[in-house]
């Protein structure tokens, strides 16, 4: 069996030397433009040349979203845009849209096109259709049970490759199109801008009543009809190998560092630990789940892997995340002043926090000093983004990860 690969969104610079480091095989990010994740800090073409530079000094491909649903007023910004990207060298397009399809193989014949699952790939005509086009990869609709992507396998060539969401949120909306957003706020899902309709609270109303709103309520804090559990298959990786899959994907191109960094992390072992043997994989599930609770999350669910969702997969009394561990910061460059770090979230010297490393291991210390760029002392770290130097009391690795946990703290969305 071919392992496949893992694959996993970076929203910034930042986020993408944390996916690389903690185990991706791929990292897919979006530019400035044509993804469908504007709300994302998303890469500058100078942060992107960095980035693609960091990621195959180290043997890690970079694939760029360029998948909303275009308009007659995109086209010519694609090509423009494409001609930049061509000088950059990522090692794929990832598209939806056959206008830009057309484009990407005019202007970067060179580039791997990977057809996006805002495409409804759903059997596997389609996928020869796309073969034929020249396309190297599909990424499948999310509502394909396993059993529907082993046939889509049987029927599509060798060198065709399957990419599918095994992690992250769920979209309300067949292969993430919506119109909710749209509809509501006048910021179109499918051109990068969706406000997420489907995490909020809705009630009944009559049309001869107008401004008589009646509750749906399952309990005192009402209903959130549309709100889906988040996708996990940790425990399923021997059904998703054998399914044929190449590339495993991790949602989530709106995540922090450490939310990358604890799924990448986890998956990535559960992978090895699978191509090593059967039992390994078994033995250290626990641990899996251990650790993939801890990153934010609404529950999980398996999709439509296993058959149709039915009530159990939506949350009708919330739309939080369950928070286990709050963000710190990235270990940075040491000098005599400590260890440099961007502060995230305020932490105080006394304070007990944990250091993640990429290897599995978490290691709790105490914070032993502060100081700010000019090397005062400080007692607290109170404002976000700081440039801050710590000593923790043991040596540390660039790339590290500190984190806080947290007790019974949820956070909004």
């Amino acid at each position: 069996m071919k392992k496949p690969e893992l694959l996993v969104p970076a929203s910034s610079l930042e986020v993408l030397k944390i996916a690389v480091v903690f185990g991706a095989d791929a990292v897919y990010i979006g530019g400035e433009a044509f993804g469908l994740r504007a709300k994302a800090r998303n890469f500058s073409m100078e942060d992107m040349r960095e980035g693609i530079l960091f990621a195959h000094a180290r043997g890690v491909k970079v694939y760029v979203t360029a998948n909303i649903l275009a308009h007659n007023d995109d086209l010519k910004g694609v090509r423009e845009y494409f001609g930049e990207l061509k000088e950059l060298g990522p090692d794929a397009l990832i598209i939806s849209d056959p206008g830009i399809f057309a484009i990407g193989q005019e202007i970067c014949p060179e580039l791997e096109i990977h057809i996006s699952t805002q495409a409804n790939n759903t059997n596997y005509g389609t996928y020869q259709f796309w073969y034929r086009q020249g396309a190297k990869r599909v990424v499948s609709a999310r509502e394909l049970s396993l059993q529907e992507i082993g046939e889509i396998r049987r029927n599509i060539p060798e060198d065709m490759e399957i990419e599918t969401f095994i992690h992250g949120a769920m979209c309300i909306s067949y292969s993430g199109r919506c119109l909710l957003s749209n509809y509501f706020t006048g910021r179109d899902a499918n051109q990068g801008a969706c406000t997420h309709p489907c995490r909020w609270k809705y009630a009944v109303v009559e049309e001869t009543r107008p401004g008589e709103y009646m509750p749906v309520y399952e309990n005192e804090r009402g209903t959130y009809i549309f709100n889906s559990k988040d996708l996990c298959m940790i425990e399923y990786i021997p059904e998703l190998v054998e399914a044929g899959i190449d590339s495993f994907k991790i949602e989530g191109r709106m995540k922090t560092a450490l939310y990358v960094a604890t799924v990448a992390r986890t998956y990535r072992k559960a992978i090895d630990d699978y191509f090593i043997s059967r039992e390994t994989y078994k033995q250290n599930m626990p641990w899996y789940l251990e650790q993939i609770s801890n990153c934010t999350y609404r529950q999980f669910t398996t999709g439509f892997f296993f058959g149709k969702p039915d009530e159990h997969t939506q949350i009708y009394d919330s739309n939080t995340y369950v928070k286990e561990y709050t963000y710190l910061g990235i270990v940075g460059e040491e000098d005599d002043r400590g260890y440099r770090i961007e502060q995230k979230n305020k932490f105080s010297v006394g304070e007990t926090i944990e250091v993640m490393k990429p290897d599995g291991s978490n290691i709790t210390v105490t914070v032993q000093s502060i100081r700010d760029d000019e090397g005062r002392q400080m007692e607290s770290a109170p404002h976000p983004r700081q440039v801050l130097y710590i000593d923790l009391g043991q040596p540390l690795e660039k790339y590290d990860i500190l984190r806080r946990q947290e007790k019974e703290e949820q956070a909004d969305e």
